[in-house]
């Protein structure tokens, strides 16, 4: 019997502290989440749809501009997962690269626009809780996390390119010897 009462007891205090979790969120990261993204529709408005894209075509022409501002704004405007929708304005063979240097850089962005990956929020808070609770201000350490990133995605963005591009051309010139071939035995 006293197990009985012991797991009725404790199986609603599970679903208290979920409500307690819940309620702090309400109080506290949702509004800045929801005033965030707000202003960022807000800007996209302004500027204007058109405006927007067209700008987001210019800089696809431009290796660093690719591998940074491209993904920074993608995770930025549309948030995480539709952010990779922005490989869209990408010949076929960048399209992986853009992919690996957004999904590369939705962490890192959480530290100053937490709406742009909410998901995994609890990465960043639990490091930011730590930092504070050693003492230190999170300020610095989230323009370090923010600026590497930036450093990682542009890395990685080329490389992966690189990597696609080897590997294309290597199919191109597998597919076309077999083409050759076939077309010389008939």
């Amino acid at each position: 019997m006293e197990v009985i009462q012991w797991l009725g007891s404790h199986f609603i205090g599970l679903f208290d502290a979920g409500g307690k979790v819940f309620m702090s969120y309400v109080t506290g990261i949702i509004p800045t989440l929801v005033v965030l993204l707000t202003f960022t529709n807000t800007v996209i408005k302004l500027i204007g749809e058109d405006r927007t894209y067209r700008a987001v075509q210019f800089a696809s022409k431009y290796l660093i501009l690719r591998y940074t501002l491209m993904p920074i704004l993608s995770v930025l405007i549309l948030t995480n997962p539709m952010a990779y929708t922005f490989g869209r304005f990408l010949p076929e063979r960048q399209k992986p690269a853009f992919y690996d240097s957004a999904v590369s850089f939705v962490h890192p962005v959480t530290a100053f626009f937490p709406y742009a990956n909410a998901g995994e929020l609890f990465v960043w808070l639990g490091i930011a809780n730590g930092v504070e609770k050693a003492g230190y201000s999170i300020g610095p350490l989230a323009v370090r996390y923010f600026l590497l990133g930036i450093v990682v995605i542009f890395i990685r963005g080329v490389v992966t390119e690189r990597i696609t591009n080897i590997l294309a051309n290597r199919l191109e010139k597998k597919t076309g010897a077999v083409a050759t071939r076939a077309s010389s035995t008939l």
